[in-house]
C-alpha cells in the first residue's frame, strides 16, 4: 500500500511569509519519510469544515508546480480540480506542464465542482449539478483526446475546440493519471470506470460503506467491459496522532487494502510541526510495505 499526502490549509504560524518555506519543508519532510504522493486541494477559499473562507488558500497548480522544484519522486496533484475552474483545454496544458517540469510526476486529480461561494465570490459561472456532470465527461474525454497526440476539433454540448493541440506531450505515458473524487455511485463511479485511471473515497464513511462504493464501481466497470483491477483505488482520511496510536492507522491501512485500496491518503492536523509526517516514516510506512 502507499501512502499519500494531502495538505489542506496553509494557515501556519507567520502566513504569509512563512508559507513558501514551510511549504517545502513539509513537503520534503514527507518525501523522505516515505510518503508516495503529495496533493493539494484545488479552491479558491478555504472551505467548510477545515476554515472560514477568509483563511489562507493557495492556487492548486501554482503550489504544485513549487513542490514540483522541491521535491525529486513524490507525485504530484489536486485533490480535487472542479471541473468548472478552468477551460479543458487550458486545464490539459496546465497538467501537461506540471508533468513536465516534474519529470513524470502529475495526476489529473478531477470533480465536478461544489463550494458555491468561491465561485459567486470570483465570478466563476456555477452552473447546476447536472450541467457540471456534463462538463466534467466533456472535459474527461477532450483531456484523453489531447494526451492522445490526436490534434483534431472537439465539438460537445458545452465545449467546442478546433485543434486539441499539446506539445510537449506528458512524460507519463500514455497519459497522467485520471483521479475522479466523489462517491456518486450512479454518475461519478461510473465516469471512473468509463474514463479513470484511479477513484477517491472518502475513508471516514468506514469500511461497510467503501465495500459498497467499490461493489457499484466493480459493476460500472463489468457493464464498460472495463478490468476493475486497472483502477488504482484511493482513499482520503485524517490521521491524528494525538487521537490514534500509529498501531492504530496502520490497522486502519490494512482494513482499507482488504477492501482493495492501494493507496491511503491522509491529511494532518498541525502538519506544519512536521512530527506526524516523521512517525509515519518511522512506524506506519514501513508496516505497511508488504500490502
Amino acid at each position: 500500500m502507499r501512502i499519500g499526502l494531502q495538505i489542506p490549509s496553509f494557515s501556519w504560524a507567520g502566513s504569509p511569509s512563512s508559507i513558501r518555506g514551510k511549504l517545502s519543508e513539509i513537503a520534503r519532510t514527507a518525501e523522505d519519510a516515505g510518503f508516495a504522493s503529495v496533493w493539494v486541494m484545488d479552491h479558491f477559499f478555504q472551505i467548510p469544515p477545515v476554515g472560514p473562507a477568509e483563511q489562507e488558500m493557495l492556487e492548486g497548480y501554482s503550489a504544485l508546480s513549487y513542490l514540483a522544484g522541491v521535491t525529486e519522486r513524490v507525485k504530484l496533484g489536486t485533490m480535487v480540480t472542479g471541473v468548472t475552474y478552468r477551460h479543458p483545454g487550458v486545464l490539459a496544458k496546465t497538467v501537461t506542464t506540471l508533468d513536465v517540469l516534474s519529470g513524470g510526476r502529475a495526476y489529473l486529480g478531477i470533480g465536478a465542482a461544489w463550494f458555491d461561494r468561491e465561485h459567486h465570490g470570483l465570478g466563476v459561472p456555477f452552473p447546476p449539478l447536472r450541467e457540471r456532470f456534463e462538463r466534467l465527461e466533456e472535459t474527461l474525454r477532450i483531456v484523453k483526446q489531447f494526451w492522445s497526440g490526436q490534434a483534431a476539433p472537439f465539438q460537445g454540448k458545452h465545449y467546442q475546440l478546433s485543434e486539441t493541440l499539446g506539445s510537449p506531450p506528458p512524460l507519463t505515458r500514455p497519459h497522467p493519471p485520471i483521479l475522479i473524487g466523489g462517491m456518486g455511485e450512479k454518475k461519478t463511479l461510473r465516469l471512473v470506470a468509463r474514463y479513470a485511471d484511479a477513484c477517491n473515497l472518502f475513508a471516514f464513511v468506514g469500511a461497510a460503506v467503501l465495500g459498497q462504493k467499490l461493489d457499484v464501481l466493480k459493476r460500472h466497470c463489468e457493464a464498460e467491459r472495463r478490468p476493475y483491477g486497472e483502477i488504482e483505488k484511493t482513499t482520503l482520511g485524517t490521521a491524528n496522532l494525538a487521537k490514534q496510536s500509529p498501531k492504530d492507522l496502520v490497522a486502519q491501512c490494512r482494513e482499507l487494502a482488504r477492501l482493495g485500496i492501494g493507496h491511503a491518503i491522509f491529511n494532518f492536523p498541525n502538519v506544519d510541526a512536521l512530527g506526524a509526517l516523521t512517525t509515519f516514516g518511522k512506524e506506519v510506512i514501513p508496516a505497511l510495505a508488504e500490502l
